[in-house]
């Protein structure tokens, strides 16, 4: 898989839209039709290019949030405000249409089924959509190596797939879930909103002694400030791998 992962991954590819779904009010999931598509390693994304009948293009990078699996795969894609690319895609592009992608890209900010370590992995807001990736893939190779996932969200609706974790937190043996909600909490929340500071990945990560390999995702400050307090917490920074965006 690693190999067939990056041969071909700089070559444009014609991919139609072969499902849509609705994650949030501003959210949308696009699984693609990829003839000859490579195959992918969790973590890793694509470039998608939009042209305009008179030859203007703009291209996107956004994250594979599908376990591998043949020649289709999926994107989390939130709507940005005045974006030349995502309000199309969340907005426009029709089951059947089509779009230019390339990849994937990247070999960093990637998991393997064969690697054994505890993983944490933490995710700010539509920073979910590359670790969602890592824990489907966990489950379709039967791994069970522990993963403890806190995912950061404004409120419950902002959840990207909560059902699909609420119900992973119960099957999928040896994957925990834990939701922190910086606006507003849930009816019969224990807590108030507030945002993802030490106390709580001192509590629901995997502590540095155990060597996890540690994931973080989301906007360019919250990976900073995550990061950092890992380090802190005596993690080795070669172990906690980020992916930013904004």
């Amino acid at each position: 898989m690693a190999r067939a992962a990056v041969s071909g991954r700089l070559t444009w590819r014609v991919a139609a839209l072969a499902e849509a779904t609705d994650l949030t009010a501003s959210a949308r999931g696009l699984v693609f039709d990829v003839p000859g598509w490579p195959g992918h390693l969790p973590g890793q994304h694509v470039d998608v290019r939009l042209t305009a009948p008179d030859g203007y293009s703009v291209q996107r990078s956004y994250s594979i949030s599908s376990a591998p699996d043949g020649e289709r795969f999926e994107l989390s894609v939130q709507r940005v405000d005045g974006g030349e690319v995502s309000p199309y895609l969340c907005d426009v592009l029709p089951v059947g249409a089509e779009v230019e992608l390339r990849g994937p890209v990247g070999g960093w900010f990637v998991w393997r089924a064969s690697e054994l370590a505890p993983v944490t992995l933490v995710a700010g807001g539509s920073g979910i959509a590359p670790l969602m990736a890592m824990i489907r893939t966990r489950a379709a190779e039967g791994s069970r190596v522990p993963f403890r996932l806190i995912y950061s969200v404004r409120t419950p609706a902002d959840v990207y797939y909560a059902d699909e974790l609420r119900r992973r937190a119960r099957e999928d043996a040896g994957l925990d879930v834990h939701l922190v909600y910086t606006r507003a909490v849930p009816e019969g929340w224990p807590s108030g909103p507030g945002r993802l500071g030490l106390a709580e990945l001192n509590t629901h990560a995997w502590p540095a002694d155990f060597e996890p390999q540690v994931f973080v995702c989301g906007p360019t400050g919250f990976v900073e400030t995550v990061s950092d307090i890992f380090v802190a917490l005596g993690h080795d920074p070669r172990r906690v791998r980020t992916e930013r965006f904004g």
